[in-house]
């Protein structure tokens, strides 16, 4: 339908002269966008390689030229993340817990309560396109004949795991790798007068 080979064929199928002319118009649209595109993606890739990160980002399975000018845009600096789960609940992998009380008083005393804390799923709070890309990396990895953390992936699975929390294990796993591969680029400080 969008390919330039069979817009005549689509084109003729509209009865309607303003439709059509509508219609002429989209392509047009679409012609113009498609090239920009390649324009902005090609601008992308460019400004992204000046970066020293980029070159470790392309190191881990699963992370593209692409994802890893987007993963550069996104987070800026792996400084902003102390630890991995901080990074996991930003990029909306983390679990998110709901304790009621983790005391209780009994004779007096405090204890411990054993109840355990209650799972509610992936946080919703979240960066929706850096969740995108560490979850497009496990799809692309999963789906690949070979790898270390496909290797990973198969291990979860012959664990007993269900491949969609396989596939989620394996996208914190890439972004841990992500920030430690980023934490190698250390900035340089300015001393303090």
């Amino acid at each position: 339908m969008y390919a330039p080979r069979h817009r005549s064929e689509w084109l003729g199928k509209i009865s309607e002269a303003g439709v059509r002319r509508r219609a002429e118009h989209s392509y047009q649209e679409l012609d113009v966008l498609r090239l920009l595109r390649q324009q902005v993606r090609r601008d992308l890739l460019l400004e992204s390689r000046k970066h020293k990160a980029w070159r470790l980002l392309r190191l881990i399975p699963g992370i593209g030229p692409i994802r890893a000018a987007l993963l550069i845009a996104l987070i800026q600096t792996p400084h902003r993340f102390r630890t991995k789960r901080q990074l996991w609940t930003y990029s909306g992998l983390g679990l998110e817990t709901h304790d009621s009380a983790q005391y209780r008083v009994v004779e007096g005393q405090l204890k411990l309560s054993k109840k355990p804390v209650t799972l509610r799923g992936l946080n919703q709070d979240h960066n929706h396109d850096l969740k995108d890309i560490f979850k497009g990396a496990a799809t692309r990895v999963s789906t690949s004949r070979s790898g270390p953390l496909h290797d990973f992936y198969d291990h979860l699975l012959a664990q007993g795991r269900k491949p969609t929390m396989a596939r989620l294990t394996l996208a914190r796993k890439i972004a841990s790798d992500h920030a430690e591969s980023s934490g190698r680029r250390r900035y340089v400080s300015t001393p303090a007068i």
